[in-house]
């Protein structure tokens, strides 16, 4: 066949194959447009999951009658002031997205420039331009994309149901709110509300904030991390959740590069490695990360749908990120998520059994809940409020003061635990109390006002329950010191090297042949993290010194570890490039266990260490090292709010 050019008609038609893959394709070029033309509310109509109509109306600066014509043509853009493709300053500048749906659809562009006293109206129908007409609108520019892909019906084939378009349709605009938190945007299927977010005010790392919260939960906002950091003119801001606040995919993660959502494998690996030391492998954060930089420096014309960049200094970026949130977590302290302390009150009350009394399970409190049902409100039932006829007006306040104990002839507390027996006694008891000394200059400051509160008991010889100024704190004493002991060691190793402990009489392993060849093949740079071992014939493995940060510790179990661990990291990598694995094995087997009695002094100075270490409010396994219950949360629990 001879060569020839193809159709202007099909030639939109292939480029909109490139850029509109789907409908929330089409909504967020249309968006984009709206954003650079400086709107500052955007409403958005989908029905059929934006199939049968789009509906994208702004308030921007909007367009005379010639600009219209212009702007249905292909590579016609008033965002490239220049001739250089790298000096992009806005959302979009290719000049496809137009006249590219306007070949699958019909589209009609109606549009009034900013301080002109009318509007004009252009239709697009698969691809055959008309002429401008004269049409009424207040401010700025509606565009209706009606029939998307009915000219190319094989592309409306692989579309999915109207509910899951607009699933992504609502995905997509999200992304972008979350990046211009000025802007008001709403978004609905013509029928009941959808998407409702009003501008956010205030500075913009807060408007942010607040623009995050409304998207992606209270949850986050009340447990994100500020971060801001500049490096050779490269800005990163944003907000991100403390490592308790984690999710089994990465739907949460929300990157952004001069205001354009991308979705690049640099920056989600830089997040990995950030948070490596904080959360299982198969666990993913929660963030929203605003990278800033020069576009000389960027590359956004990878991708026809813009959702990759390339960036000139890669290391740069990484360093970037990776340093600025390792910071930011480290500044965050022993705080856990308040999650962890929401979902222990959840567990603690009765759940409804759906049965014929219509849901409805007497409680064994005193306090009856107020509805039930399915039919009853999301306030209604335990969480919700206490109306007059679950709990009678002042019957709360009576039933504190009957329990509240006398002034005086109290007998002590020992006494009165003790007929019931050593085994629901408490492991540890507070200490008794002592008349201040009047002659004291400095008094010590009382206990619970510590962050982490004083230790009041060990439960179970495995948590510590300490009460604090506004509620009390369950400490897991394993996950907590595993945390405290790997932060140690892992500053020993900045330091110069892990201090060592020799064992009186060496510990001999017993392993698999190729488990104790990788051990030995690894023992160098097992003696920097301080552990010394040597071959002790066929499959046999003999322990001389420990880490000293480790005290008495389970070495045979230690040491079967390591191997495991060894064989799956292979021979690729040494161990100080994958040194969170290593340490936070060893930090395990040299933790205090469960099922150890701890004294009051040692608790309390567990506490302290936890206040003091950066990260402790999780261990090295992702999971929380204690539980905050607020006072106000516990008396709702029981009624007496």
């Amino acid at each position: 066949m001879p060569i020839r050019l193809l159709p202007e008609t099909l030639v939109n038609r292939i480029a909109a194959g490139e850029v509109v893959e789907r409908p929330a394709a089409a909504v967020k070029e249309l968006v984009e447009n709206a954003i650079d033309a400086g709107a500052t509310r955007i409403d958005v109509v989908a029905r059929d999951g934006g199939k049968s109509l789009i509906a994208v109306t702004d308030d921007g600066c909007g367009m005379t009658a010639d600009e219209l014509v212009l702007a249905v043509e292909r590579h016609a853009t008033s965002k490239l002031p220049g001739d250089d493709l790298l000096d992009i300053r806005s959302l979009g500048f290719r000049g496809e997205a137009l006249p590219s749906i306007g070949a699958v659809s019909c589209l009609t562009i109606t549009s009034r420039a900013r301080g002109a006293d009318s509007a004009w109206s252009l239709t697009v129908d698969a691809g055959a331009k008309g002429q401008p007409q004269p049409a009424a609108l207040a401010q700025g520019t509606r565009i209706e994309v009606r029939d998307l892909f009915a000219a190319v019906p094989a592309r409306l084939k692989f579309l999915k149901a109207s509910r899951t378009e607009y699933d992504h349709i609502a995905d997509c605009l999200e992304r972008l709110a979350m990046a211009h938190p000025g802007v008001a945007f709403t978004l609905s299927d013509g029928g009941r509300g959808g998407l409702r977010l009003s501008a956010a005010q205030g500075e913009l790392l807060d408007a942010r904030l607040t623009r995050l919260g409304a998207l992606m939960g209270r949850d986050f906002q009340e447990n994100a991390v500020p971060v801001t950091a500049e490096r050779e003119g490269v800005t990163l801001a944003g907000w991100i959740g403390l490592p308790t606040l984690h999710r089994p995919t990465a739907k949460h993660q929300h990157l952004f590069v001069n205001g354009r959502p991308v979705r690049d494998k640099l920056m989600v690996g830089a997040v990995r490695a950030a948070y490596a030391d904080f959360l299982p492998r198969d666990r993913h954060p929660m963030l929203a990360l605003f990278l800033d930089i020069d576009p000389q420096e960027v590359d956004v014309n990878v991708h026809p749908a813009k959702a990759e960049v390339r960036f000139r200094d890669q290391g740069l970026v990484r360093g970037l990120i990776v340093g600025s949130l390792k910071h930011a977590l480290a500044e965050a302290g022993h705080r856990a998520s308040t999650t962890v302390g929401l979902a222990t009150l959840g567990a603690l009350r009765p759940e409804s059994t759906g049965e014929a009394d219509g849901g409805f399970t007497p409680s064994p409190l005193p306090y009856g809940r107020s509805g039930g049902g399915s039919g009853s409100s999301p306030g209604s039932g335990w969480g919700g409020s206490y109306t007059p006829a679950a709990v009678p007006r002042g019957l709360a306040e009576r039933s504190a003061a009957f329990q509240a104990p006398a002034q005086t002839g109290l007998p002590p507390l020992q006494g009165r635990l003790s007929g019931f027996g050593n085994g629901f006694a408490p492991s540890a008891r507070p200490p008794e109390y002592r008349t201040p000394d009047p002659s004291a200059q400095k008094p010590e400051p009382p206990p619970d006002s510590h962050p982490l509160g004083a230790a009041r008991a060990q439960v179970h010889t495995t948590y510590i329950v300490a009460q604090t100024r506004e509620g009390i704190v369950i400490v897991d004493q394993h996950a907590a010191h595993e945390r405290l002991v790997y932060e140690r060691m892992k500053a020993a190793l900045l330091e110069g090297g892990v201090k060592r402990q020799a064992l009186l009489i060496p510990e001999l392993i017993e392993l698999d042949e190729p488990s104790a060849n990788r051990l030995l093949a690894r023992s160098a740079e097992l003696a920097e993290l301080g552990l010394v071992i040597e071959g002790f014939g066929h499959g046999c493995v003999m322990v001389r010194e420990v880490p000293a940060l480790l005290g008495q510790s389970d070495v045979k179990n230690l040491i079967r570890d390591l191997a495991e661990e060894l064989s799956e990291l292979g021979d690729a990598l040494s161990l100080k490039e994958r040194l969170e694995e290593v340490c936070a094995t060893m930090a395990c087997h040299g933790s205090v266990r469960a099922g150890r009695a701890l004294s009051v002094d040692e608790m309390n100075a567990l506490l302290r260490q936890m206040e003091a270490t950066p990260h402790s409010g999780q261990c090295n396994h992702g999971r929380p090292t204690y539980v905050e219950l607020k006072l106000a949360d516990i008396e709702r629990l029981f009624g007496r709010r």
